[in-house]
């Protein structure tokens, strides 16, 4: 029997909004039908996953550690990804922002400063807006797929870390381990509770968020990005200008996935290490979709995704799960979300198309 998608005359935009909590739930009940099938009881996995790492005052502190790349990166990508810009290479951007603003605190590990972590921050965007930069001129210049070049630029990212940390950044004194100097103290970020690893750079990733906000729906660059992403030829027929658009979207979120680079380096971390990042570029691209392309939206996605890093690591401790299960659940989450969006926009019909049929007779 035939199977085929027939598109609705028009999406319900309630169950655009609605479809990111049916995807979780979704999510939440196929992975309790899993955590049976590992022999684990699903109740107590679920709890474990969920609950306990937020159930006190450092599991909710770590929680907005975590979730505040994903909400910066998330954010930048969403500007993007309305205009029809795929920018899929925000963990390499992460990377080269990182080395931008952690080359800064290496020059001047043995020196005070206030102005030092301002003067991080700057480079660290200006560090991911440059190897947004490439893509963005590729795509306007030689009209390539900045999917591919995005995500392949990532790769020769992380190999410039393993380079720079394994050779001329790594530690005299460090007995050859593969990581730099600890950073001076005035190349830290400030912590907002005490005890804990939480960071002004949760209030920089929520400044962020209003910033986005006020620029897709009070600016008329948020307009533009609008119009191009729905409808191209309106857009250029009202004079709108599409590379300029495109430089501007790959810049944003370049600086934004930059700026999460050099706050998870000097906010979390304290020095360069050969991993600064679990993932957070690409599970930001999750985190978009699942807040609906909005920044606020965005925020409460980004903490939910925090919440499978953390439930990951406690149902790894406590239940003997195994570490993909983190990747496993995000995995689902997306499929359960794009699905839902298809459904929104597709009937699922049987059998040949009305007028084939009709035909035929």
């Amino acid at each position: 029997m035939l199977i085929r998608l027939e598109q609705r005359p028009e999406a319900s935009k309630i169950m655009v909004y609605v479809s990111p909590l049916i995807a979780v739930v979704l999510t939440i009940l196929t992975a309790m039908i899993m955590f049976g099938a590992l022999g684990v009881d699903p109740a107590k996995a679920i709890e474990t996953f969920f609950i306990e790492p937020v159930s006190t005052l450092d599991g909710v502190a770590e929680l907005l550690v975590k979730a505040t790349p994903l909400v910066l990166i998330g954010v930048g990508l969403s500007l993007g990804f309305q205009a029809n810009v795929w920018n899929i290479g925000a963990e390499g951007q992460l990377v080269i922002g990182a080395l931008a603003g952690g080359g800064l605190a290496l020059a001047f590990y043995d020196q005070s400063s206030t102005f030092l972590v301002p003067a991080m921050l700057v480079c660290g965007v200006i560090g991911g807006m440059a190897w947004a930069a490439i893509p963005a001129w590729m795509k306007t210049r030689f009209n390539t797929n900045e999917i591919l070049t995005s995500l392949m630029l990532t790769y020769v990212g992380l190999l410039v870390l393993s380079y720079l940390v394994h050779g001329p950044w790594k530690d005299p004194e460090g007995q050859n381990f593969p990581e730099s100097r600890l950073f001076h103290d005035s190349a830290l970020l400030p912590i907002l509770i005490d005890e804990t690893r939480l960071n002004v750079g949760w209030l920089l990733a929520l400044f962020v968020v209003v910033l986005g906000w006020i620029l897709m729906s009070r600016h008329i660059i948020g307009f533009q990005i609008k119009v191009i992403g729905m409808a191209p030829m309106a857009g250029a027929f009202a004079g709108f200008k599409e590379n300029r658009l495109i430089w501007i979207t790959l810049l944003i979120s370049g600086g934004c996935a930059g700026l999460a680079g050099v706050i998870e380096l000097s906010g979390a971390i304290g020095q360069i290490v050969p991993s600064i990042s679990p993932g957070y570029g690409f599970t930001a691209i999750i985190v978009a979709f699942l807040g609906r392309l909005h920044p606020v939206g965005v925020l409460f996605a980004g903490l939910l995704m925090a919440l499978t890093y953390l439930g990951g690591d406690s149902a790894q401790i406590t239940m003997n799960l195994p570490n993909a299960v983190t990747g496993v659940f995000q995995g689902m989450l997306l499929f359960f979300l794009l699905a839902s969006d298809v459904l929104i926009r597709y009937r699922v019909r049987f059998g040949p198309p009305r007028v084939k049929a009709e035909a035929a007779e």
